[in-house]
């Protein structure tokens, strides 16, 4: 059974930084690229980052050079390091594969970016 588990969302000030985790269950992230996917109010769920199981990466233009995801082999953990974080970035953010499995959505992890 996969398992994809959210962590380390909240309210940060705008151009401030946060770190999301997400705890995956060990057949899928030993096999599979892993994203980060947001889905701000009234918009559908699109690609943050991904990452394959050899290290490329690819981002979405609008996060380029501020986030950053990476991946723990011992932890099977999948990172997103958010930096000069601004409103628009305001979503929910769930971790899947990439590509996706509708089947694989986890409870995500909300981010607020306000002042």
């Amino acid at each position: 059974q996969v398992q994809l588990v959210e962590s380390g969302g909240g309210l940060v000030q705008p151009g401030g930084s946060l770190r999301l985790s997400c705890a995956a269950s060990g057949s899928i992230f030993r096999t599979y690229a892993m994203g980060w996917y947001r889905q701000a109010p009234g918009m559908p769920r699109g690609l943050v980052a991904a990452m394959s199981t050899g290290g490329s990466t690819i981002y979405t233009d609008s996060v380029k050079g501020r986030f950053t995801i990476s991946r723990s082999n011992a932890k099977n953990t999948v990172y997103l390091q958010m930096n000069s974080l601004k409103p628009e970035d305001t979503a929910v953010y769930y971790c899947n594969k990439y590509p996706l499995n509708e089947a694989y959505w986890g409870q995500g992890t909300q981010v607020t970016v306000s002042s």
